[in-house]
């Protein structure tokens, strides 16, 4: 009988060949492994830790239906992404046989060679659910039992896992419109695990976005005040801050298409406001009063200490028939060409010298990385680098990235790792694959005389566990 291909994952795994060199990233490596997970940055349901019950349902509800990066692959392949049981907007009808779904993923689970996704799944599979098949067509539905199996059990609760994880600190990413309350009962529990809301108030600050209108009238509900004025949306803005600071938070997340910034006059910002309030906003009213909207928000980060996260260069939604069809976040952005060093000015030279302010950029073009961001974080003290985000989360993004900023902005002017995650059983394996390609490219600086042993050591430290905990705030 022919054995069925296993999966061995190699101790080795991401080290450079160069013996010199492979030989110190795993001593470099050993030293962190093991060390907790700080997780500032994803974007996990809280309400999975609200209920000690929560039951994460088939294996397919888990791994597949709610993960654009894996639907995102199939589709570009030409499968459908209702065979893959995506809900439609419009409440069309899609497969809903689980093992059918976990069927095509396995019969094309191939198309994840190489990538990031596939190295995240491979290790998901063999240390979270002990699978030892490599899936396949054939494998498909043995796997699904085991891991169904699994997901029957107390220990696969996600309280559980989060312990197992060795997760020290979780935060998720929350509408500012969002009452929190799954953090609330999270608290309320008495369950020691620590879970934080990050304040995200996108949809109430980028008229451009879908439902701005709807959202604004959510604030007003919210805040128990009519916002009716650009004072008016400051004023529940701060409101919110303050609430998510009392529910944990110590961090704000804001996404724009560009890093654009301007101060515009009380006239200017209320006339656009009102505009948009009547549906007839342009989209250079959105660029100018989001960039508008981005320096209040600093403003407000010096005031009351919460962390200042920008995300950009992402073009949402461009693929209009799966937005149509199947809504926001479901794997057709793409990147854009970016700009910081002019769209910057306005908010750094108002507010990038106070210590107080801590800005970490986010930027889905590499090619500001040398250009741009790395001479912006080595000179500004507000300004730090978050690490390499969405498509460049990956083996060889990771090491660009190193390579890129360290000789102008140096490791300290960088916050560590942040999975970025909505599948929670993933993060060891994100964790784990940053923490090796770090102790490899470390391991590459020693055997080049660049750094010695012991700062490499501190260094791995570093980029593993001591710069998100201390750039979040969250010791």
């Amino acid at each position: 009988m022919k054995s069925r291909p296993q999966i061995i994952p190699r101790d080795d795994r991401y080290f450079d060949p160069n013996p010199a060199q492979k030989e110190i990233a795993q001593r470099l490596y050993a030293l962190v492994k093991d060390a907790p997970l700080v997780c500032p940055h994803g974007h996990v349901d809280p309400r999975m830790f609200a209920d000690p019950d929560y039951s994460f349902g088939s294996p397919t509800e888990l791994l597949i239906i709610p993960d654009h990066y894996i639907y995102r692959m199939l589709y570009s392949q030409g499968i459908p992404m209702e065979s893959l049981g995506v809900p439609r907007r419009d409440g069309g009808e899609v497969e809903r046989d689980h093992r059918k779904i976990w069927q095509i993923f396995g019969e094309n689970f191939h198309l994840f060679r190489g990538t990031p996704t596939g190295l995240w799944l491979a290790h998901e599979l063999y240390s979270v659910f002990g699978i030892r098949d490599k899936l396949t067509g054939e494998s498909a539905q043995n796997i699904y039992d085991q891991i169904a199996e699994s997901l029957k059990s107390p220990e696969f609760r996600p309280r559980r896992l989060y312990e197992r994880f060795n997760i020290e600190v979780l935060c998720t990413t929350d509408a500012a419109t969002d009452p929190l309350p799954h953090h609330r009962a999270i608290r309320e529990s008495g369950w020691q695990g620590r879970v934080l809301p990050t304040f995200r108030p996108d949809g109430v600050v980028n008229l451009d976005i879908v439902g701005w209108r709807k959202n604004v009238d959510a604030l007003s509900q919210v805040t128990g005040s009519a916002v009716n004025s650009v004072q008016a949306l400051i004023r529940a803005l701060e409101n919110r801050r303050a609430y998510f600071q009392e529910m944990g938070a110590t961090a704000t997340d804001h996404a724009a298409l560009t890093a654009y910034t301007s101060e515009l006059s009380e006239r200017e910002a209320e006339a656009i406001f009102q505009r948009a309030l009547k549906g007839e906003a342009t989209a250079d009213d959105a660029t100018r009063f989001t960039g508008h909207l981005l320096m209040e928000n600093a403003r407000m980060s010096i005031e009351d200490g919460l962390v200042m996260q920008l995300h950009v260069g992402s073009y949402r939604n461009h693929n209009d028939l799966v937005f149509r069809r199947f809504g926001l976040d479901k794997g057709c952005d793409i990147p854009i060409q970016g700009e910081f060093t002019r769209s910057l000015r306005p908010l750094l030279n108002k507010y990038g010298n106070d210590p107080r302010l801590t800005l970490i950029l986010f930027t889905l073009d590499e090619t500001t990385y040398s250009r741009e961001l790395a001479p912006l974080a080595g000179h500004y003290p507000a300004v730090k680098l978050g690490p390499p985000w969405w498509f460049h989360d990956s083996l060889n993004g990771m090491a660009r990235y190193r390579d890129q900023v360290i000789e102008t902005a140096g490791l300290y002017n960088t916050v560590g790792f942040n999975d970025d995650t909505r599948a929670f059983p993933s993060i060891p394996a994100r964790h784990d694959l940053a923490r090796r390609v770090d102790a490899n490219w470390l391991a590459g600086l020693v055997v080049r005389g660049i750094v010695d042993m012991d700062d490499a050591t501190e260094m791995i430290h570093d980029t593993a566990y001591r710069l998100a905990k201390k750039a979040y705030k969250l010791g």
